[in-house]
């Protein structure tokens, strides 16, 4: 509601009603503020009545207490006029309160409320003519009345802001458990368990057939959490934070994942069967990870899907390290330069399997280079270059070592 301009002031007409007027009307409406109270209420359930009757400690309405302690230091403070009326905070946010969670919007209550004002205004008109008030001072005690009312409103608001805040966090702290049960290494495959069911039924997600996994580097320390959209479960608590999404593949996810990350980076793990989603997460932990040392493009949201080479050959790197030792040993006593000149060529010749024009054209050399290059490459490795096992391994981690830039991207790789 738009706040009226406060009128109880020192050049008020109020404060020109001699004090004995007020006196007698603000006795008379304290006197019927109980009977008031009492018909306000019962208009509001006449017109509301699916509103919930909350009692108190006594057993009386809540509502009725406070529409009744409302009026009385509405009156109360006619007789004063000093500074501005204030009701105790307590029912009335606890209305607001009520509101948010009832899931219901304020809309309702700010209606019950300005309905309120005008009865009352209704039985203060009344009063105000019994004891001769004049017209310019009553005017001026409606203004006062909005004005009042929307301190109520402001109260009502707090307590339905302080609902949903709460409400909020309890579902971020259900979401957390269930993401937390979700991407816990399970041994067991099949069906998700009860407990699962019934977590994600708390918060109502609907269990999906297969997820994706993500793990996001924040833009800033400080960013706020992306909009990925209903149905996607974000957890922001972690350094590094997670995010479970369902049926990434349905029509329109890719797409609204792209828009609501723009600006982020991290990495997708590949679409899983929901109880494996600790294995989408593992994967996606390894992208980041390869992201954070630049064996991946970083700036951006990867699919683990797009770089299966690189996920799968870099990741086990004392492994490929070995293999690598033992593999590239000829090349051990040839000068540096010349040594990976002979690796690429190697692994051309390997990915090809054609002859020295075909490894020429994806060097960009000439064939007659080409040949003299295999030539020193057979001379090197003997038969061995012969055997398919051999020539397994050493595209493995000749491919490996060009992923980490130890090799040219060749034409065509």
């Amino acid at each position: 509601m738009t706040a009226r301009p406060a009128t109880v002031n020192s050049r008020s007409a109020w404060l020109d009603v001699p004090r004995l007027q007020v006196r007698r009307f603000a006795a008379i409406a304290m006197a019927e503020a109980p009977e008031l109270a009492d018909e306000i209420l019962r208009e509001i359930r006449r017109e509301y009545p699916h509103l919930p009757v909350v009692l108190d400690e006594s057993g009386e309405p809540m509502a009725l207490v406070g529409i009744r302690r409302a009026i009385e230091v509405f009156v109360q403070h006619l007789e004063t006029a000093e500074g501005r009326p204030t009701v105790p905070p307590g029912v009335f946010q606890e209305f607001g309160r009520g509101e948010g969670l009832g899931g219901r919007s304020l809309d309702s209550l700010q209606a019950i409320y300005r309905m309120g004002v005008r009865l009352a205004w209704r039985r203060f008109a009344e009063i105000g003519q019994r004891v001769e008030i004049p017209p310019p001072a009553m005017y001026e005690l409606v203004d006062a009345g909005y004005e009042y009312l929307d301190g109520l409103v402001d109260q009502s608001v707090r307590g339905y802001a302080e609902a949903a805040a709460r409400q909020a966090g309890e579902r971020l702290r259900l979401q957390r458990g269930l993401m937390e049960l979700l991407l816990a290494a399970r041994q067991r495959g099949g069906n998700p368990d009860d407990l699962l069911t019934e977590r994600a039924a708390r918060i109502g997600w609907n269990l999906p057939e297969k997820v994706a996994v993500g793990v996001l580097l924040r833009p800033a320390r400080e960013a706020m959490a992306p909009a990925v959209g209903q149905g996607v479960l974000l957890d922001m608590d972690y350094e590094q934070p997670r995010m479970v999404v369902p049926e990434p593949d349905c029509a329109g996810r890719p797409e609204l994942l792209h828009r609501a990350l723009t600006g982020w980076a991290g990495a997708i793990g590949p679409p899983v069967p929901l109880a494996d989603a600790a294995k989408s997460l593992r994967w996606a932990e390894a992208a980041v990870s390869l992201m954070e040392r630049g064996l991946l493009p970083a700036g951006e949201v990867l699919y683990c899907t797009e770089h299966t080479e690189a996920l799968v050959l870099l990741q086990p790197e004392e492994l490929i390290d070995d293999l690598a030792l033992r593999c590239l040993a000829p090349l051990a006593h040839c000068g540096p330069t010349h040594g990976r000149r002979l690796a690429e060529t190697l692994l051309a010749w390997l990915e090809t399997r054609g002859g020295a024009p075909e490894v020429a054209a994806r060097l960009g050399v000439h064939p007659q280079t080409v040949r003299y290059r295999l030539r020193q490459i057979r001379e090197l490795w003997g038969a061995e270059i012969d055997d398919p096992d051999r020539r397994f391994e050493l595209e493995l981690v000749l491919r490996a070592q060009r992923l980490r830039g130890a090799l040219g991207v060749v034409q065509g790789s």
